[in-house]
């Protein structure tokens, strides 16, 4: 929740990288040991993100090679602060590595093939797809189709070529669906009716909601159990614009994960 609250760009973000780490590992034949690593990598993959600048982190255009080179930081930031932590043995590696490249020209230590850790390679590949998938300040995401057909292209290069098979033969397309677009289990995103960027599906008591990209006040609607945001008009207040907890999806992640962690 505090990468998101930072980049709201990335509403949901967290949960879709962890739930396809989770589905490849476990069709790719991983202990299951390994596949709560991959799903607590998945979640926990971009925590280093919380120390960007906003000016980097919230930038609504591609980033200037100089900003790139800031952003490079984020997995080794973010391994620094889980190392002492009692997840840190079953995330460390996804968190520091899951942008390094089977071609040796990823970051931050520019390892390449099997040197790159197994937990790394898998949340690395899923990681990329949701990018590829969701839409950021400069671009709409690509069709599920397209993704797909871009990870093929960079496969053996910048993707694991036994985890893209992987991808590619043992997922189907539907079960892709249940998760793109998603912020949890069953609850796709919504968009803010004034600029577009993608928004949590508010709570059962919510009535309004405030867009963090924006700052609009929208109020919720229900029509036929479908939930739509309206426009009112005015801007947010702060209380509205509070990142909100998410207590049952870490719970429910953390009952999962408490026989593995040691």
């Amino acid at each position: 929740m505090v990468v998101e609250a930072r980049d709201p760009y990335t509403a949901g973000h967290l949960w879709r990288v962890s739930r396809l780490a989770s589905l490849l590992a476990a069709r790719g034949g991983l202990s299951a040991h390994d596949c709560a690593c991959c799903e607590a990598g998945g979640f926990l993959h971009d925590l280093g993100k919380v120390a960007m600048p906003d000016s980097v982190l919230g930038k609504p255009a591609e980033l200037t090679p100089d900003e790139f080179e800031v952003m490079q930081t984020h997995p080794s930031v973010g391994a620094r602060v889980l190392g002492g932590h009692a997840l840190g043995s079953m995330v460390y590696a996804a968190v520091r590595s899951h942008h390094e490249r089977p071609d040796g020209t990823g970051y931050p230590d520019g390892l390449s093939k099997d040197d790159i850790p197994l937990t790394a390679r898998v949340v690395g590949l899923v990681d990329a797809f949701d990018a590829m998938t969701s839409d950021r300040p400069y671009r709409k995401g690509m069709p599920i189709e397209q993704a797909l057909s871009r990870i093929r292209e960079g496969r053996g290069r910048q993707f694991d070529a036994a985890w893209v098979d992987v991808l590619l033969t043992r997922i189907q397309i539907d079960e892709m669906e249940h998760i793109v677009g998603h912020s949890e289990e069953g609850l796709p995103l919504l968009h803010c009716p004034v600029c577009s960027g993608p928004m949590l599906m508010p709570l059962n008591t919510e009535t309004q909601v405030g867009c963090r990209i924006c700052a609009a006040e929208l109020e919720v609607h229900k029509v036929d159990g479908v939930v739509e945001l309206h426009a009112s008009g005015r801007k947010a207040s702060a209380d509205l614009l509070q990142p909100k907890p998410e207590p049952a999806l870490i719970d429910a992640m953390a009952t999962r994960l408490a026989p593995y962690v040691r």
